[in-house]
């Protein structure tokens, strides 16, 4: 599952970081704010794609679909991607968890 969940993050990563423009031109956003919003979300997505080890990254992940779901209040345009994102994310841990289940039920370690 925290494979599937890595790289859900690994791909949300180069969108959220394509947010930071979109914000500027289509929310007006000044180009500081719009960095630092969604270039920490993209920051965010960076490290918790690497640390999915971790239960607590794990969890963070669900946090940071969250807070990119908010930010489509501040640009409408991107709340359609938000919902992409966390679908993708739901269906990451869908898949995952039954992936590790078959593995254990044929006596497989499950992989991170």
């Amino acid at each position: 599952m925290r494979t599937i969940c890595a790289v859900v993050l690994a791909f949300e990563v180069v969108v959220i970081g394509l947010a930071v423009p979109v914000a500027i031109q289509l929310g007006g956003y000044p180009p500081a704010l719009a960095g630092g919003v969604w270039g920490g979300l993209a920051a965010a997505a960076l490290v918790l794609a690497a640390l999915q080890r971790h239960t607590w990254a794990h969890y963070a992940g669900w946090a940071l679909q969250a807070a990119f779901l908010l930010s489509g209040f501040l640009v409408p345009g991107l709340a359609v991607l938000g919902v992409v994102f966390t679908a993708l994310w739901i269906s990451g841990v869908m898949l995952g968890r039954r992936t590790d289940a078959m593995k254990a039920a044929h006596g497989e370690p499950a992989g991170r």
